[in-house]
């Protein structure tokens, strides 16, 4: 069921002015998200990105408003291939993403510390490119494509284009597009991008945040072998084995033998942050290691307490910050 939202309104945003001399082709390092939800990383190249002459203009809709930018968390989604006859599909597409994050904690409890956003990009063709086939093109706002960089689920975007509509909404923490597409997709980075109509490829959205709302390290470990370098400053990554942060008293030192949202208990587990040995994970198998798991215990408490820190007026009446020592 379509929500009739509270008020849509069309802003501006200036033209940005284009540059004398053609920038060179940039690499970006993403992750990429496999339909098994295992997650690695790739450098990848990206055409250079010019943004659309003339004043960007859209329909911004609200999704939730639970208060002022300044004390909330602003997620805006961008659409792209979405023609001006699908705007209804592409807004269930949206609703079905915050549908989904919502399911997942703590954004299922803290639901009211997010306002959310909705700016209706509208384009000339439906779809997006590569989709269903390589070599398939179409004129869309945002220049969405499969097989980015050769990789066919990695789905890029101009991300020049879709930051200055996402610059529509009030405030923008964290930019989502969502494509028009049925074919699971996505990339994380400051543009997270993910396939509209394809169910799995939600999960992108929770995973993502844990790096843009708590700051948490990924918890995979491809394609490194050998970790030598310094204790990381994420908060769920460590050098330190359980022994070690029981005599010291450090990272997550408090926590071990707890029992974690995402099954068994907190230890230290070899393989993390990109590399197979040397650097430690507290659990099996939690969100920011694969998709579809919950946050461990530690990334949930940090979750929690940088949620609570944004959003203070949000807080449940005699909730308190956990207590969780990063680098030492």
């Amino acid at each position: 069921m379509r929500v009739v939202p509270l008020f849509s309104a069309v802003l501006t945003v200036a033209a940005l002015a284009s540059p004398a001399v053609a920038a060179p082709t940039r690499t970006v390092v993403k992750e990429v998200f496999s339909p098994d939800g295992t997650i690695t990383r790739a450098r990848v190249r990206l055409p250079v990105e010019v943004a659309a002459r003339g004043a960007v203009t859209a329909a911004v809709v609200p999704i939730q408003q639970t208060g002022p930018s300044g004390s909330r968390f602003d997620l805006v989604f961008v659409g792209d291939g979405y023609t001006a006859s699908q705007l209804a599909t592409y807004h269930q597409h949206v609703l079905n993403r915050w549908a989904e994050l919502t399911q997942v904690e703590p954004f299922k409890s803290m639901k009211q510390s997010f306002n959310v956003w909705q700016v209706d990009v509208v384009s000339a063709e439906s779809g997006v490119d590569n989709d269903p086939t390589q070599g398939v093109r179409r004129d869309t706002a945002l220049d969405s494509y499969f097989w980015c960089d050769g990789l066919e689920r990695l789905l890029c975007v101009n991300e020049t284009k879709a930051l200055r509509y996402a610059a529509l909404a009030p405030a923008a923490d964290q930019v989502l597009v969502v494509a028009n597409s049925t074919k699971y997709g996505g990339a994380g980075g400051t543009v997270a991008t993910s396939s509209g109509g394809n169910a799995q490829s939600g999960q992108i959205v929770a995973h993502e945040l844990g790096h843009s709302i708590g700051g948490l390290a990924d918890e995979y470990d491809v394609p490194n072998d050998l970790y030598t370098g310094t204790e990381p400053v994420e908060a769920n990554v460590s050098t330190y084995t359980s022994a070690t942060m029981r005599q010291r008293r450090v990272k997550w030192y408090s926590y071990l033998g707890k029992p974690s949202p995402d099954g068994g208990v907190i230890g230290t587990f070899e393989g993390a942050y990109y590399y197979k040995r040397g650097v430690y994970r507290p659990t099996d198998n939690s969100l920011m290691r694969s998709l579809g798991r919950p946050y461990n215990l530690i990334g949930l408490d940090i979750m929690r307490a940088a949620i609570a820190r944004k959003a203070p007026g949000a807080r449940k009446p005699g909730y308190t910050e956990p207590g969780l020592r990063r680098n030492r």
